[in-house]
């Protein structure tokens, strides 16, 4: 069995295992258009079958091919979806005042999950999270918008490992071959804004976080040292972003401190 085939067995069962301990059955993913959330959709379609939902929610910066990159997927693996478009949200801020790019994205990433779990609480389902390590590393995410799940099968999963599990899963080559991009904006692009590929960025990822080698031997192996300073900082100013609130501790058990339970104990 090859690499990518114990990787989509193991998170097969690890869906599986994750949602039927909470008692539920159903899980819902929204569906972009991009990679990450087309491979969760179809390793949750191997899991729950009709008990996955698929929610596309375009605004009326979505671009074309997202939205029909997204159908081409649900019609290929006959995924059960509906479409609930956050644009008319969106346009109230938007006539509030002036938005930067950054708060306009932040806003749809955010008004998506508002109606995700909204939808999670009609179907009785759990929210699956479509974040991959190099964006958790990076803090290239937004906090209680994509980074807001019940349960993540990617968060261990590297950009370009990702794609190689994409093409074992045989994803439409549209979602595979178009450039990676969170669509929150007119032209966004993901590796535009990171201003390196995922191909160069995971590389010194994995030597800082996986090897653990210092960043003079990650330079000694020719990584760009501007690229790796970034790498870095970004790893260290957003690590709030990959934890729960830190609550502050004033009796003798505290949540997240010593009070911890893990969810699979049961009564």
């Amino acid at each position: 069995m090859g690499k990518y085939a114990q990787i989509t067995k193991y998170l097969e069962l690890f869906l599986e295992d994750e949602v039927l301990k909470t008692g539920l059955k159903k899980v819902v993913v929204g569906l972009s258009g991009g990679i990450d959330s087309a491979v969760v959709a179809v390793l949750a379609q191997k899991v729950f079958g009709d008990n996955l939902l698929c929610v596309k929610m375009p605004s009326h910066y979505s671009s074309q091919s997202s939205l029909d990159d997204a159908d081409e997927l649900c019609q290929k693996f006959n995924l059960k979806n509906e479409t609930h478009s956050i644009a008319e949200l969106l346009k109230v801020y938007e006539q509030k005042e002036e938005l930067s790019a950054l708060r306009k994205g932040n806003i749809s990433a955010r008004l998506r999950m508002v109606t995700l779990f909204d939808i999670s609480a009609r179907e009785g389902a759990l929210v699956l999270g479509t974040s991959n390590k190099s964006e958790l590393m990076l803090g290239y995410g937004t906090l209680y918008g994509d980074l807001a799940s019940a349960i993540n099968p990617l968060g261990d999963l590297y950009k370009t490992e990702v794609f190689e599990l994409a093409k074992y899963l045989d994803l439409p080559h549209s979602i595979i071959a178009k450039p990676p991009s969170a669509d929150l904006w007119d032209g966004q692009s993901d590796e535009v804004e990171l201003g390196y590929t995922y191909a160069q960025l995971d590389e010194a990822l994995k030597l800082y976080v996986e090897k653990r080698l210092t960043k003079e031997e990650i330079l000694q192996r020719g990584i760009n040292e501007a690229m790796l300073n970034m790498i870095i900082k970004r790893i260290y100013v957003n690590q709030f972003k990959r934890k729960m609130p830190v609550i502050a501790k004033l009796t003798s058990r505290t949540l997240n401190h010593d009070f911890n339970y893990p969810r699979d104990i049961t009564l």
